[in-house]
């Protein structure tokens, strides 16, 4: 009796223990300390970030001199809302040598035309731009309640079809893993999907290949000054000869 109450305090020991490990992981990795992913850089040499209002004003040449290659900058939400910091970003992304693309936050509200005409309206057609692309993934009560699966893939669709007649380029659609597979998953075959997985490397349900990855969100990188501490980071799928093709 007397081993088995000295067991039972060890198991009580250990568990305690484990839990206090798991919580400071936790609490380091909410800190942006430690990162779950780390992608080779090697296998993944082509690396960017994507920002907008939150990160405040951005020292490009700064942030660009970190081994970033790319952008992404907020431009559009929905029907009417454009990012204050949006033309500024972008001006100074390109400054800085970067490739630099647009992202519109799509609604679940909004029709997929006045959602294009939003775009349309903000982001210039500029030939060494990267394709605009479509950040779809869910908010507020849509996690409790998401939108139908027809209703957001006609509105998507009409979305992507008014953006590839103005700019003549196929949208990168960026997405979650959960985002993914209710609205994406077997459908819209002919765009580049850019996947967020900040605890593994992705697989799509569908064998399907990601283009873009962003690996994390809680990176801490000199060059920022906003009201928000950390900055989404990204990798390529592909290699460098392969980067310089990439949406010309």
């Amino acid at each position: 009796m007397r081993s088995r109450g000295r067991g039972s305090r060890w198991l009580i020991v250990g568990i305690a223990a484990l839990m206090a490990t798991v919580g400071l992981v936790a609490g380091l990795v909410g800190a942006g300390v430690v990162h779950p992913n780390s992608p080779s850089d090697e296998r993944y040499p082509v690396r960017g970030v994507d920002v907008s209002r939150y990160q405040g004003d951005i020292d490009w040449p700064v942030l660009a001199r970190q081994g970033i290659d790319f952008a992404f900058v907020k431009a559009t939400e929905g029907s009417t809302l454009v990012d204050p910091r949006f033309a500024a970003n972008l001006d100074g992304a390109t400054a800085a040598g970067l490739r630099v693309g647009a992202y519109h936050f799509f609604s679940f509200t909004s029709g997929g035309t006045t959602q294009a005409d939003n775009v349309i309206r903000t982001v210039p057609a500029r030939a060494d731009l990267l394709p605009v692309a479509v950040d779809l993934e869910f908010y507020g009560d849509f996690w409790l309640h998401p939108a139908p699966v027809e209703d957001v893939r006609r509105e998507l669709d009409v979305l992507l079809d008014g953006l590839v007649a103005h700019y003549g380029r196929r949208p990168i659609v960026y997405t979650t893993s959960e985002a993914y597979d209710r609205y994406l998953s077997g459908a819209f075959p002919d765009v580049d999907i850019w996947i967020r997985d900040v605890w593994r490397t992705p697989s799509l349900p569908d064998g399907r290949p990601w283009t873009f990855w962003q690996f994390s969100d809680r990176y801490r990188l000199d060059g920022y000054a906003g009201e928000e501490r950390f900055i989404d980071v990204n990798v390529f799928a592909g290699g460098r000869d392969h980067w310089e093709r990439y949406g010309r």
